[in-house]
């Protein structure tokens, strides 16, 4: 496992960069318009991944974002590791980074959702909904 560094200084994030790889290539947000993404990164807890010092020329290799009231709800999603940089540990250090922030130690509910990852995720803690019966959503798709 390479170290990476994990920022969650917002000035840091390489939102072209995000927003692209959000916008072309993640099942989850393909579509999704640019001033959509950038009013989810103001609203939440981004975490980036460095390939070195972000301050010292590092350039992104990852991403997670964190949806939360910081009391009793987060939502983790948008977590994705460029394609040259998967099977380094990055995506586990980011969610390490993710589960160990103070705002969001304790919380009562941590959501997510996950096609594919779900072996790394349950290393954390994350389990199928104990109680989908009482869960309910809206799903929207998004009209470009």
């Amino acid at each position: 496992m390479s170290e990476c560094v994990v920022s969650t200084d917002p000035r840091h994030i390489d939102r072209d960069l995000v927003w692209r790889f959000l916008h072309d290539e993640a099942y989850w947000a393909l579509g999704v318009p640019r001033e959509v993404m950038e009013r989810a990164f103001d609203g939440s807890i981004c975490f980036s991944a460095f390939d070195g010092d972000p301050k010292g020329g590092g350039r992104q290799i990852g991403f997670a974002r964190v949806v939360t009231d910081r009391a009793t709800f987060a939502w983790l999603c948008d977590v994705f590791v460029l394609n040259e940089h998967r099977g380094r540990g990055v995506g586990k250090q980011l969610v390490d980074a993710v589960m160990s922030h103070p705002d969001l130690l304790g919380l009562r509910n941590v959501l997510l959702a996950t096609r594919d990852v779900h072996r790394l995720y349950a290393r954390y803690g994350f389990t199928p909904l104990a109680e989908p019966e009482r869960w309910m959503a809206i799903r929207r798709p998004y009209r470009g």
